[in-house]
């Protein structure tokens, strides 16, 4: 299978100027300004295949939505390449944003105050959309997002969550073959965040329709996507199955013990690095390859009543790859 988005070498820089505080440093400012670049993405390279749906992962600043802006054409970049439908987008062609949406968690394309009926047919007309295929899409994205009975209501009385909803029935209205999805959850409700998950991941596997996709909630990486694409300081640092990102560092595990009597704590430090121990409880992260043996002699000394082997939550491997500063690593 082809790729739908090939970026190669992909690099944006911002110019800015340094000035201190002060009258006199404006007067100077105006004759003598010191110019400093920021590098927020550095030369990347990935693909992505139709269908997928792409978690895009880093720390503040690290470049993640500059990216989606590029994409989409709204940035030009400062170097590099990138084919998406096979266009490049800063050309900004329309048969190019006909194909494409984007829908950024803290920007709404709806009006304020007019109902979300009033923006969706707005949208029907700029993308030439017919009366019976408007109408069918929307009768079924309004069903699936359960907010048919909220169409005639003025945008500012939705809650944060039937907004996102109403937003994202906006960007699909022309049925995209691409969603970027730039923190589509934030600010949302556990309840909410779900809800919209669910509807991202239906969609995407009705449709075949490519999502990449930005989020701090790792339940939305996990929820939705199998590969991931980490980056930091514009850099990527990981590109690969999600499931693996903890298999780039010493492959450890996590062992939860209980105990029937209280143990003292040092006497299990020769296992591993503990985690965690109080009373009839304790966590113990070691090696995976010395689980086995570790676990036979821990039942054999001490008062064991159960015990449960479970793998480093991926939060703690994405963390640890944000660290990395921007070394790059294998795609697993």
């Amino acid at each position: 299978m082809s790729a739908i988005i090939e970026v190669k070498d992909l690099c944006k820089e911002f110019s800015y100027y340094e000035k201190d505080v002060g009258l006199k440093n404006s007067v100077k400012n105006l004759f003598l300004r010191k110019k400093l670049i920021k590098k927020a993405v550095k030369p990347i390279s990935f693909e992505i295949e139709q269908g997928e749906a792409v978690g895009f992962l880093g720390p503040n600043g690290a470049g993640k939505t500059t990216t989606l802006k590029m994409l989409s054409g709204i940035l030009y970049p400062t170097s590099g390449t990138a084919k998406v439908l096979g266009y490049t987008p800063w050309e900004r062609k329309n048969e190019f944003k006909r194909q494409f949406s984007i829908v950024m968690g803290q920007k709404n394309q709806l009006w304020w105050d007019l109902p979300a009926n009033e923006s969706l047919y707005l949208n029907k007309c700029i993308y030439e959309i017919d009366d019976k295929s408007y109408n069918e899409t929307l009768s079924t994205l309004t069903e699936l997002l359960d907010v048919k009975d909220l169409l005639k209501v003025q945008v500012r009385r939705l809650s944060l969550g039937e907004r996102m909803k109403m937003e994202l029935i906006a960007s699909l209205l022309h049925k995209p073959k691409i969603l970027f999805l730039d923190e589509p959850t934030i600010g949302l409700d556990i309840i909410s965040q779900k809800k919209i998950r669910d509807f991202i991941s239906y969609y995407n596997k009705e449709h075949k329709t490519t999502v990449l996709l930005t989020s701090h909630y790792m339940a939305d990486i996990e929820g939705l996507c199998k590969r991931t694409i980490v980056i930091n300081h514009g850099e990527i640092v990981y590109d690969g199955e999600l499931s693996k990102v903890n298999e780039v560092f010493d492959n450890k595990k996590i062992i939860k013990l209980q105990f029937e009597s209280p143990v003292e704590t040092h006497l299990l430090e020769s296992f591993g690095k503990i985690r965690e121990a109080e009373d009839l409880k304790a966590t113990i992260e070691m090696e995976k390859s010395n689980v086995r043996a570790n676990i036979m002699e821990l039942l054999g000394r001490f008062p064991v009543n159960d015990f449960n082997i479970e793998d480093i939550p991926i939060e703690e491997g994405i963390a640890m790859l944000y660290s990395k500063g921007g070394k790059a690593l294998e795609k697993v």
